[in-house]
C-alpha cells in the first residue's frame, strides 16, 4: 500500500474504528457493521475477537470479497475494497501476534485459532 501525504491516508496510518459494508450471502442486502482495522506493516487488516462461531460478515465476505471500508472520525470516506481471507496459520500467527499485542491479550493461540482475519487490499485510485 502507497501511503501518500493526504488526510485518507494519514487516516490509514493508524489502526482505528471503521464501519464496514458487506453483501448478504443469503438476503442479498447490503449489511453495515463497526469493527476495527490495523495497520500492520503497512498493510491492512480487520480481525475480532476470538469465537467458535463463523462471523456473518466474515461468511459474506467469503460469498462475496467486494466491502466498502468507511472511515469514520475526523476523516471520513467510503472506499471500495477487496477482502483476502487468510486461513494459513503461519500468516495467522504471525499477524494476530501484533494484534494481540495491540489489544493488550495473552491468548494468541486462542486468536490463531478462533479470530477473524482478513486483509483489506483497497481498490488502485482510492488511497
Amino acid at each position: 500500500m502507497a501511503i501518500k501525504n493526504d488526510p485518507i491516508n494519514e487516516a490509514l496510518r493508524r489502526g482505528h474504528t471503521i464501519d464496514i459494508t458487506t453483501h448478504g450471502r443469503h438476503s442479498g442486502q447490503d449489511r453495515r457493521i463497526e469493527i476495527v482495522f490495523h495497520n500492520i506493516g503497512g498493510r491492512l487488516y480487520i480481525s475480532g475477537q476470538p469465537s467458535r462461531r463463523r462471523r456473518s460478515w466474515l461468511a459474506n465476505l467469503d460469498a462475496n470479497p467486494a466491502f466498502t471500508f468507511h472511515l469514520k472520525g475526523r476523516v471520513r470516506a467510503d472506499l471500495p475494497a477487496t477482502a483476502r481471507i487468510i486461513d494459513d496459520e503461519t500468516e495467522r500467527r504471525e499477524i494476530l501476534a501484533h494484534v494481540a499485542r495491540a489489544w493488550n491479550r495473552n491468548d494468541l493461540e486462542t486468536m490463531v485459532s478462533y479470530s477473524p482475519l482478513i486483509e483489506v487490499i483497497l481498490k488502485p485510485g482510492d488511497n
